[in-house]
């Protein structure tokens, strides 16, 4: 953030074009929000702190409150399943709301929520480092890079950290269906690091698991629950299931802050639907350069877009965080958040 204005990479052109966006207002910061321009639980919490800000810093003196009450609504209708994003504005709104300065300290509370969430990426880098043997097969769902977070990541993060130890790594890259985050963001994150993979269907883990391809999963996580039921990308609970019928670990990297002590299970996780178009649509770059959007599905059929789904705690082996890795269960969660009970 700067003058005001937030600035952010442009993840709907990547990976055919690399664009840096300003956004001036926080409602420009919000469209950028819902319309997926930013995506990734640490990277929509961030931007969420930063609109939290820039809305204090719009607010007038007459109504302060009253303004930034209905922007902090406004905010977290855009991304109704990103624990992330109501974890920002929650603290920067508080923030702003016991300081004598508002203007800056709500600057200064979501300057320091992003520095955390690029150090707490950092630290599931390390920890999750110790899990990869050199010559590990990774595979993956989604992208949870460091585009998805301020920096370094979560899922990858331990993949980044493997490959900068001069580990041998080679990563299965889920398409990630219906937007491609995998095969449009995680190939390219992969492919700048220099890292070896292979982009590969959805439906294609199973089978490549059954061949004893993939050593262990590592996905990331929007939403964790008290008991350790997660919500992350759509298709990640059918993942977790193969993995636990070929016995092959299954871990979750998020930094606690994707945590919802409120929610007792996954049956609270309130799931985001978006539009058909997702589905129905597809974006891409022609033979000769030009990018185009088409329908790719029978023209006149509905679609169904739920954008999440929840995984139960039982499929999980282990869940990666900065402050260890944790069994998903009730009792270790609430003991990783003891301090705060």
């Amino acid at each position: 953030m700067k003058g005001g204005s937030v600035y952010l990479i442009d993840q709907t052109l990547l990976p055919f074009r690399f664009k840096i966006v300003r956004l001036r207002n926080h409602r420009e910061t919000c469209q950028a929000i819902r319309t997926m321009v930013v995506r990734g639980a640490g990277a929509i919490g961030a931007a969420a702190g930063f609109a939290m800000a820039q809305a204090v810093s719009e607010a007038p003196v007459h109504g302060f409150s009253d303004y930034i009450k209905k922007a902090k609504n406004r905010i977290e209708a855009t991304r109704p399943t990103a624990r992330n994003l109501f974890y920002a504005v929650d603290r920067v709104f508080e923030e702003a709301g016991k300081s004598r300065y508002p203007k800056k300290a709500a600057f200064e509370k979501a300057l320091a929520l992003a520095f955390k969430d690029e150090n707490d990426c950092r630290r599931i880098g390390e920890i999750g480092n110790r899990l990869l043997k050199n010559g590990v097969r990774v595979g993956t769902h989604c992208n949870a890079g460091w585009l998805a977070f301020v920096d370094h990541g979560s899922a990858l993060s331990p993949v980044f950290a493997a490959a900068k130890s001069k580990k041998k790594v080679f990563v299965y890259v889920d398409e990630t269906r219906p937007r491609g985050q995998g095969a449009r963001l995680t190939a390219w994150e992969l492919q700048n690091e220099n890292i070896p993979h292979v982009i590969i269907p959805d439906n294609a883990t199973a089978y490549l698991m059954s061949k004893k391809k993939i050593d262990l999963m590592i996905v990331g996580a929007d939403r964790i629950a008290a008991n350790g039921d997660t919500a992350n990308k759509i298709g990640t609970l059918e993942k977790a299931i193969c993995a636990k019928e070929f016995k092959i670990p299954f871990y979750v990297a998020a930094p606690t802050s994707t945590f919802d002590l409120g929610c007792s299970s996954g049956k609270q996780i309130p799931i985001e639907e978006r539009s058909e178009d997702e589905v129905l649509y597809q974006s891409g770059r022609t033979a000769n350069g030009k990018e185009e959007k088409i329908l790719v599905a029978s023209p006149g059929s509905k679609a169904l877009n739920p954008a999440f789904d929840v995984t139960p705690a039982k499929f999980l082996t282990g869940i990666i965080t900065e402050k260890g890795i944790v069994k998903a269960a009730r009792e270790n969660i609430l003991k990783l958040f003891g301090e705060k009970i």
